[in-house]
C-alpha cells in the first residue's frame, strides 16, 4: 500500500460490517488508525479490529447508538482518550428503508430512520467539527448516501428522505461559515 494515511486517525460509524468494515480495513492497510464503530455487533467489530491491526493500523472498538446525543459524546470521549486525535470521520451507520408505504409508515419507524442517518450524522459531524476547529483545522468527513436520494421507491419515504437530508447536509457542511471558518469538506455519495 501507499501509507497515504499514515499518520491520521478515523473514526468510522458502522465499520462492524459492509462499506464501514471494508473501509476500515482499508484504512488500516494505508496506515490509519481506526475507531471501530458498532451497534450491536461486537464480534463483527472485534473482527473488523483485527483485519485493520493485521493490515498494520491499530484499532479500538467503541460502541454507540448515533442516535442518542450523549452516546455519540461518549463515543469521541472514548475515541480521544485512545488516540488522542481523529482526522477523518466517516458517517457509514445507518438504518435501510422499512419498506412500509405511507399511508401505514408508523412515526415511530419514521423517526428510527430521521434520528439515525440525519441526527446521527448531524451528531458526530458536530462534535468532529468542534474538535478539528479545537486542532486548528484541517480534516475530512465522508458521508454515505444513497441513490436514493435522489430515486425514490415504494416503501422507502423514510430510508429516502434521511439519505436526501444527509446530503444537504453534507452540502452545508462544505459551505465557509466565515472566513475564518475551518476548511471547507466535499460531499459524498
Amino acid at each position: 500500500m501507499t501509507g497515504r494515511l499514515e499518520g491520521k486517525t478515523a473514526l468510522i460509524t458502522g465499520s462492524d460490517s459492509g462499506i464501514g468494515q471494508a473501509t476500515a480495513i482499508e484504512f488500516g492497510r494505508e496506515g490509519a488508525d481506526v475507531v471501530v464503530h458498532y451497534l450491536h455487533d461486537h464480534a463483527g467489530a472485534n473482527h473488523t479490529k483485527a483485519k485493520v491491526q493485521e493490515a498494520g493500523g491499530r484499532a479500538v472498538v467503541v460502541q454507540a447508538d448515533i442516535s442518542v446525543e450523549h452516546q455519540v459524546e461518549a463515543m469521541f470521549d472514548e475515541a480521544l482518550a485512545e488516540f488522542g486525535t481523529l482526522d477523518i470521520l466517516m458517517n457509514d451507520a445507518g438504518v435501510d428503508a422499512s419498506g412500509i408505504p405511507v399511508a401505514d409508515l408508523d412515526t415511530e419507524t419514521w423517526d428510527r430512520a430521521i434520528r439515525i442517518n440525519v441526527y446521527g450524522t448531524f451528531f458526530c459531524s458536530r462534535r468532529f467539527v468542534r474538535h478539528r476547529r479545537d486542532q486548528g483545522g484541517r480534516g475530512k468527513i465522508i458521508n454515505i448516501t444513497s441513490i436514493h436520494q435522489e430515486v425514490a421507491r415504494a416503501g422507502g419515504a423514510d430510508y429516502d428522505t434521511s439519505k436526501g437530508g444527509m446530503l444537504e447536509f453534507a452540502k452545508s457542511l462544505a459551505l465557509p461559515n466565515s472566513p475564518s471558518s475551518w476548511p471547507a469538506t466535499t460531499p459524498t455519495t
